[in-house]
């Protein structure tokens, strides 16, 4: 048996673990936050995203892991457990080093700061006082512990306090625990008036915030009358947040999950979070009620959700210490504002670069169609639309109007599930046909189809897109959109709705491809040409951009491909489980991620098996290369075959990021990212002054 038809012979070594991948990804979303080059805000939002990342780390991968360990032969060991855990603790470490020794100590040369009781003047904590008595004591409940009044339940991710307390309860016995649920409606920050913000150094007026978790624990004696606060410690816990439904054995998908959503918010307890000045007594405390172990507690210096600082950033008014607005721009050349869309599409082909370009076309299409008397059908996906849309609306507006309207909501998009159940319920009373996608598959193919009446024959128009139809993260992530008028492709479009209402078999699509059946085999195949191309000596090349790839067998076809010869660039977001640069196994494969000031989230596969100009192909798709995407999804890619779109594509989106020299990484083969020498303007500031949006 020769070396390259065993696969695990040389595949194995060049594979990373996944969870590493993950906390590999936050390291380098952290290092921005230590940019100076970066406005000091955003430093600050990026040790946001962090916690918001581990949040979910916890809350659904964590979850899964710890189910793995206790399965025998699942591969994971307690000592695999140990090491993610250490993994964990390490990044919050660092993340609270970043938050109270650099980010701090220079927002506070800014002007800005935050405040604990100590550091308050006298007027400054009378006004805090009036702010508890009117705000937040009438919200507050303490519950003293005893066999009357067991521990309560507490919510994933809230705010609570723990206390102590000396002396006996009103009717003359000892119960020293008592606990405190702080309500969610409270507000985290809190920006005081102007008049009591005083001046720093320099003599500039400064903006002063206190934390509500400093002004309770200011207070917190009063909530206790009669009774000594001895000691306490504010502390949060993260439970497993993943819905679990058995979808072959329920009638209505919608209803059990809105009745899984009530409590979601009390699942497993996974991590416990305290301050570290939280006595040992009421950590083991809180851990024994939480069936937890010793290393699922997190002693952290400083609040216990960083998250809620967002609303420190919001509220700060220092634009200088914010990246400068950004105005997408509209694509006029190709879409003028005073023409029709469906006119300009009978023309040619449409790209939208986003948040480059404007997502208002996109709204513009739908809304054309709502109010077209020719238009007699609109058949959409929502994934993650947001609690509020202006798509939504619309296509609510167009049932009202008599339009046939299909709408495939995907219920069990992770933490959008309530979002999407309302508006699946707000659809179906104006009697838009509402479907949940199929059993046991998420539907995240992202795709928008009209079809009109033109001189007595219908035709379709429709919008492919790698993101979601949510005008909000249009102007944060980086996405392709692309219109057609194309009689093929759009005719495997309405095939893809067909088939997600009628759930029947379909004929073989033409132009897309499609995941479960066709996406994963296709790529494959599209690597294997490549290789073959480089076995006969001809030009091999693949360039591929993800958010994540962590799918073993398109791992192992790409390190196949490189050691025939081909040259393999591949840009990764997140996770990313190939280790490149390994000799005699991936050494023609390179890997970098770009974290930018945008989220970097379109998926553009180049593959190249020659020199000639049908020796090319480039696929956009809402599909990552990973083996739940592929198999556990309705996805799809599609071709681009316009040869000035597909060079637009390779321009702006595989080209700047290869040769990116301010937000980019590079993966050695220890699994290990370095950034690259920052000296010249990053792909995305290149894009920004390419399109010249600025407000």
């Amino acid at each position: 048996m020769t070396e390259t038809s065993n696969p695990g012979a040389f595949e194995m070594p060049a594979l990373l673990n996944g969870e590493r991948a993950i906390f590999e990804f936050n390291r380098r979303v952290l290092a921005q936050a230590r940019r100076i080059d970066v406005p000091l805000l955003e430093r600050l939002r990026y040790v946001c995203i962090v916690s918001s990342n581990m949040d979910e780390f916890f809350e659904v991968r964590f979850a899964d892991y710890l189910e793995a360990a206790r399965r025998s032969g699942s591969g994971v060991s307690r000592r695999d457990l140990e090491s993610v855990a250490a993994d964990a603790h390490a990044l919050i470490d660092d993340q609270y080093t970043a938050f109270n020794d650099e980010l701090m100590p220079q927002l506070a040369q800014q002007g800005i700061v935050i405040l604990n009781h100590e550091q308050r003047d006298h007027a400054q904590r009378r006004w805090v006082a009036s702010f508890f008595k009117r705000e937040v004591r009438p919200l507050l409940v303490p519950v003293g512990l005893d066999p009357s009044h067991p521990f309560p339940q507490v919510a994933n991710k809230s705010l609570n306090f723990i206390a102590r307390l000396g002396g006996k309860d009103a009717f003359g016995r000892v119960n020293p625990f008592a606990i405190v649920k702080v309500p969610r409606v409270l507000p985290r920050v809190i920006r005081l008036p102007d008049k009591l913000a005083g001046v720093d150094a320099q003599g500039r007026r400064r903006q002063v915030f206190v934390l509500l978790t400093s002004v309770i624990r200011a207070h917190l004696a009063e909530l206790f009358p009669g009774r000594e606060v001895e000691v306490f410690s504010q502390f949060r816990v993260t439970r497993d947040s993943d819905l679990e439904v058995d979808e072959d054995d329920v009638t209505n998908l919608r209803q059990a999950l809105r009745s899984g959503l009530t409590t979601r918010h009390f699942g497993q307890a996974l991590r416990l979070e305290v301050v570290n000045t939280c006595p040992g007594e009421l950590s083991d405390f809180l851990l024994e009620q939480f069936s937890l172990p010793a290393a699922a507690l997190y002693k952290v210096n400083g609040p216990v959700n960083l998250v809620r600082l967002n609303q420190l950033i919001d509220q700060a008014d220092a634009p200088e210490l914010r990246f400068e607005p950004f105005e997408p721009a509209w694509p006029e050349a190709r879409l003028p504002r005073q023409t029709s869309i469906f006119d300009c599409l009978r023309e040619r082909d449409v790209l939208l670069h986003h948040p480059f370009e404007s997502f208002e076309p996109v709204v513009q299409f739908l809304r054309e169609a709502v109010f077209d008397p020719d238009v007699l059908a609109i058949k959409q996906t929502i994934y993650r639309t947001g609690s509020e849309s202006p798509l939504m609306d619309l296509l609510i507006e167009g049932a009202r109007r008599g339009k046939e309207v299909m709408v495939v909501v995907e219920l069990k998009a992770r933490f959008d599930e309530e979002a999407n159940i309302t508006w699946a319920e707000r659809l179906e009373a104006v009697g838009v046909q509402v479907v949940y996608g199929i059993v046991g598959l998420k539907t995240h193919a992202k795709l928008l189809l009209v079809t009109r009446r033109e001189q007595g024959r219908l035709h379709r128009y429709a919008h492919l897109s790698t993101g979601n139809y949510n005008p909000k993260t249009a102007r944060l992530y980086t996405d392709l959109g692309y219109f057609s008028a194309e009689r093929e492709l759009t005719a495997d479009v309405d095939a893809v709705f067909q088939q997600l209402a009628s759930l029947g078999r379909m004929k073989p699509l033409r132009s897309l491809l499609q995941a479960p059946f066709t996406l994963h085999k296709q790529m494959l195949a599209q690597v294997e040409k490549v290789a073959a191309a480089a076995r006969a000596g001809r030009r091999a090349r693949i360039v591929a951009k993800m958010n994540a790839l962590t799918d073993v067998p398109l791992i192992q076809a790409l390190i196949h491909a490189a050691r025939d010869g081909a040259q393999i660039d591949l840009i990764v977001r997140g996770a990313c489980m190939l280790r490149p640069g390994i000799e005699g196994i991936s050494e023609r494969i390179r890997v970098r991620s770009v974290v930018g000031r945008f989220l970097e989230h379109s998926r553009v596969s180049y593959f190249c098996w020659g020199d000639g100009a049908d020796d090319e192909a480039l696929f956009l798709t809402s599909a990552d290369w990973m083996g739940r995407n592929m198999f556990g999804r309705i996805e799809v890619a599609w071709p681009v075959r316009d040869a000035q779109l597909r060079q637009r594509v390779i321009d702006e989106c595989l080209v700047p990021y290869l040769r990116d020299r301010q937000d980019a990484w590079v993966l050695g083969s220890d699994g290990g990212y370095e950034a690259v020498a920052r000296t010249e303007p990053g792909a995305q500031q290149a894009l920004m002054q390419c399109f010249g949006g600025a407000a």
